[in-house]
């Protein structure tokens, strides 16, 4: 039984004791079909299979360079450096992440509703979509930390309150990503598997996980297990480029110790059908700029 016996039947438990076994995953990876948007038969069979595919290209060189100076102006905007929107570095305390950015930057807001990312969430999840989470990653040269192997959907799930795996992430690429500075790792197929995590959530856990995060990650057996099953690849390419992927998809990075920065724009969409409840393995949801609980629709 979960902690939230009122509540609809828990299809994926995590935050166990004990030990902790991965199984299949019940829900598809992908809900639409080709003619509901913009990704055609050949990429949306390859994002079933894998968990994600990369639109190379998204935005323009011009478009990078204006997006890359918001980036900088929120960075640099001592109106928001006690907010508690905004996360530091562990170590260094320089700039990690700043959430909700879609309601601190009017053009991240209008980039949410272009035709070229809506369009491709609403295909992908098979339904009008909101905004779970926004906000842009920083990982500076020399001092970038990264994300240990981890499921999106494991934590939203146990902290945020979401039913299922029936959200997409969009990270959109503002510096050019090579293999040796901090790109992003994915277990291609992994999205079928969840993975449960064994330990209790913290009060106000996230304080602490959106630095570092130590429970609700999996087991390094599970690790083990899942690469050799599924390998990994890495997400590269060039500024401008985006890679979407599977909320259930195994991924991380690692630290960015090269002079050459990594930084995009991240942004959750989640099915309006899919809508958050009270959380499956936490005392109260997180605050609403990590989960969003305002389940409107994004409109053009």
């Amino acid at each position: 039984m979960t902690i939230m016996d009122t509540q609809v039947e828990d299809l994926y438990p995590t935050r166990v004791t004990g030990t902790a076994e991965p199984f299949d995953r019940v829900d598809p990876t992908v809900w639409g079909a080709v003619g509901d948007g913009p990704v055609d038969a050949a990429t949306l069979a390859s994002h079933d299979a894998k968990g994600f595919h990369v639109a190379e290209g998204l935005l323009s060189p011009a478009e990078v360079q204006t997006y890359w100076q918001e980036l900088v102006r929120l960075s640099g905007d001592e109106a928001l450096k006690s907010d508690e929107r905004v996360i530091t570095e562990k170590a260094s305390g320089e700039v990690r992440s700043v959430f909700e950015v879609h309601r601190l930057s009017e053009l991240i807001s209008e980039l949410i509703r272009d035709p070229r990312i809506l369009d491709r969430a609403r295909q992908i999840l098979g339904s009008e979509v909101y905004i779970h989470q926004s906000r842009v990653n920083y990982m500076p040269g020399f001092k970038g930390t990264g994300f240990y192997w981890h499921s999106d959907f494991e934590t939203w799930h146990a902290e945020d309150g979401m039913p299922r795996p029936r959200a997409v992430s969009c990270s959109i690429a503002l510096t050019d990503n090579y293999p040796f500075n901090g790109g992003l790792m994915v277990m291609p197929g992994s999205q079928r598997t969840f993975v449960p995590c064994v330990g209790e959530t913290p009060e106000d856990y996230y304080k602490a996980s959106l630095k570092e995060q130590e429970i609700g990650v999996p087991a390094q057996e599970d690790v083990t297990r899942l690469a050799a099953e599924y390998g990994i690849e890495q997400f590269t390419g060039q500024a401008g480029s985006a890679l979407w992927f599977d909320s259930n998809i195994m991924h991380g990075s690692g630290n960015n110790i090269t002079p050459f920065p990594r930084s995009n724009i991240f942004i959750v969409f989640n099915s309006v059908e899919n809508a958050l409840v009270e959380p499956y393995a936490a005392s109260k949801p997180r605050p609403t700029f990590i989960g969003s609980r305002e389940f409107t629709p994004v409109a053009r």
